[in-house]
Parts: C-alpha cells; structure tokens; sequence
C-alpha cells in the first residue's frame, strides 16, 4: 500500500467535476453507495482522515469516533448543527464549511417559495396537468406584492431574502439575537410580536442551538392569514404544531425546503393543498454546487499540507 495516499469518506454525492477532483487526489470512499457500510467503516475506517459531508447530514460523533485518524470534516455547506463542534475540538479535528456561496440561491428559495405558496402556483400546475383547466375553479391565491415581509435571522441570508423583499414592495422586519440599526430594516425584539405583524414569516436563522423557536404561541401569533416559510432547518419548527395549525386553517399555507427528519416528511402535509413542499434544494444549482465544491477541495487541499483550512469554523 502506498502510504502517502489519503483516504477520504463521502457522506454524500458531490457534483461529478468534484467528484472526479477527489478521484485524482485522494482515495475516495463513498459510504452512501456502499451496500455494506459497516463493512466498509471497518476496512477502512482507521485511515481515514478526511470527510466531506453535507450540512444537513454532517457526522455523528459515533462515526466520528470510528475514524482516529480524522483530521477534517469538510461540510458543503454552511450549516453546523449536525456536527458536534465541542467533540470535534476534543478531537482536535478540523470543521470547515462553505460560506458565502449558497446566499443568493437560498434568498432566491425563500422568495419562490412564497411566491408559490401564496400564488397557490402549485395547485395551478396540478389542475392543468390533469386536464381539469376550465372543468374546475381554484379559490383566488393572495397577493405577492406590497405584504409585511418577516425575516427570522438577519444574517447573510436573510438581509439577501430582505433585499428581494424589497424589489416586491414588500415592508420587511426581522427578528434576530440583537438589533442591526445599520441594516434600515425594522427590529421586533420578540418572535410573537413579529409573527402577530406580518403576513409572511421567513425562517432564515442559523439553527447550532436546536431548538424549536416556531412553537404553537408563534404559529397562533402568525394567524389564519399568515404563512410560514422556511428555508433554514426544519429543526427549528415544532413540526406536529405546523402540521395541527395547517390542518386546523390556524395559519394560511407554508413553503418547507427543510423537515425535522430528512428525508421523511410527515404524510399529514401531502395532502394539504396550501403547502409548497421541496426536497431541501435550496442550494442546489449546479453552478453554486460546484462552487462550494472547490471549496470543499481548498479546504482539504490547505488541511493535508499542514496549514490551516481556509473556511474553518473550529481548529
């Protein structure tokens, strides 16, 4: 065995031009093809010292702990809840991510997804593909333009979703773990408050503490004229009471790209017509994809050199 190869673990498939660039560099391992993955952590767990992984999935400090010679967990992606940062700095192992690179297509996310929700677009589409156009009326859909527009997380997403907003005349407030007086938007200290305001909540922050802040209060604050979309984590939303508040008409419709238990949607959300759902694809264009994977490359490339990862978010 060649013992300056690097074995490195993919989590998940990457686009085929990063894909190949792992090829040629590294001996890649690819557990989510593999019919036997225990199988395959015990050949060659011990060697592996890189993985690249997605946001949403990241590493499990179980399958972080079968890998001792790990020096690196390169997310694609910008999310860090999956990933245990304190067990991986025990480890003193490397956690980088990709940041900056998916804000434009999560912004652009958002506002499809509330464009479609309350525009009812998917419905529309369904009625036409089954030949029911001019058999059958759809309710009248409300009106994009000119809503009150609140954003939870004003980070680099969400001041991308506000600016959007803008271009629709829409008043944009937000919610956030402080007050940001130089952004020009206007600040409710309080979730409710927000909620009870606007006729769209957007989710937008980051979700490291876990925990639910969409509960039924919010959801009874955001009303049976409001929307809730989320294009953040589905983590963040108590997802029994999203679900009890649509089937109860207690709030007006939802656009999802994110669910608690990925990839498994709760069934009671199917057959809801006022919901926009989607496989969490926020960030998936192949040209922001490929981008966030030369990233990923930066980032392994600096690591197995010695020096320190570009985009690291922990050692």
């Amino acid at each position: 065995m060649n013992n300056n190869v690097i074995d490195v673990l993919l989590t998940q498939a990457v686009p085929a031009p990063i894909d190949q660039a792992l090829e040629c560099n590294y001996q890649v391992h690819r557990l989510y093809q593999s019919p036997e993955p225990e199988r395959l952590l015990e050949e060659v767990g011990a060697r592996i010292r890189g993985v690249v992984t997605g946001g949403a999935k990241g590493l499990s400090n179980a399958l972080m702990d079968r890998l001792p010679a790990l020096e690196i967990i390169a997310i694609s992606g910008i999310g860090t809840d999956a990933v245990d940062l304190y067990h991986a700095a025990q480890r003193k192992v490397h956690v980088t991510t990709t940041p900056g690179v998916l804000t434009d297509d999560v912004a652009d996310m958002a506002l499809g997804l509330i464009i479609s929700t309350l525009r009812r677009l998917g419905e529309g589409e369904r009625l036409v593909r089954d030949g029911l156009w001019g058999r059958r009326d759809l309710p009248l859909a409300r009106k994009v333009s000119g809503i009150d527009l609140g954003i939870v997380g004003l980070g680099r997403v969400g001041q991308a979703i506000a600016r959007r907003a803008v271009a629709f005349d829409m008043r944009v407030a937000y919610t956030d773990r402080g007050e940001k007086p130089e952004c020009g938007y206007r600040f409710v200290a309080d979730l409710e408050v927000l909620a009870a305001e606007v006729d769209v909540l957007v989710l937008a922050a980051s979700a490291d503490g876990a925990k639910a802040i969409i509960t039924r209060e919010v959801l009874d604050a955001l009303g049976p004229n409001g929307y809730l979309v989320n294009v953040a984590r589905g983590k963040l939303v108590d997802e029994a009471e999203l679900v009890l508040a649509l089937r109860e008409e207690r709030i007006a419709g939802a656009g999802l790209d994110v669910f608690v238990d990925e990839p498994s949607v709760p069934v009671a959300l199917f057959e809801l017509p006022q919901v926009t759902l989607q496989p969490h694809r926020a960030s998936a264009t192949l040209q922001t994809r490929l981008e966030m994977g030369q990233m990923v490359l930066q980032n392994l490339e600096a690591c197995f050199r010695g020096q320190l990862p570009p985009h690291r978010v922990l050692g």
